[in-house]
């Protein structure tokens, strides 16, 4: 299970770069590389998205089916054990709605540099008209 958290993380910052890479300044020309770039690649890395709602309901059945440790019987281990895998639980949910939301950040950035750069070509089209 670790390594599906850990490739995931990976998944997570590769986006955040690219995220980060694709809203700073830069030159039109870098800019229109990176961007058809980038577009070639958002289509083989649409498997985030159904890895990350796998890994969704694999934390909301475990959640579901966690032995509960809430009464006077538990030993202070077992409570900080319960205690750890919550908080570990929270963080990967964090980690699964990041990676869909950053891969449609990086989408909608694509899809929106894309239509101003068809607008400027209409445009250059009918100024030259």
């Amino acid at each position: 299970m670790a390594l599906q958290w850990m490739i995931l993380t990976y998944a997570v910052a590769a986006e955040a770069v690219v995220a980060l890479l694709l809203t700073i300044p830069s030159p039109k020309l870098l800019k229109n590389n990176l961007v058809s770039l980038v577009s070639l690649l958002l289509q083989p890395s649409l498997f985030i998205v159904p890895f990350s709602a796998f890994q969704l309901l694999d934390i909301y059945w475990k959640n579901e089916h966690r032995l509960m440790c809430t009464s006077e019987i538990c030993t202070a281990a077992e409570r900080d054990r319960y205690d750890k895998a919550i908080y570990k639980a929270q963080r990967n949910v964090v980690l699964c709605a990041s990676a869909c939301l950053l891969y449609w950040c990086i989408y909608r950035i694509c899809r929106y540099y894309k239509e101003i750069q068809r607008l400027e070509v209409l445009e250059k089209k009918l100024k030259e008209q």
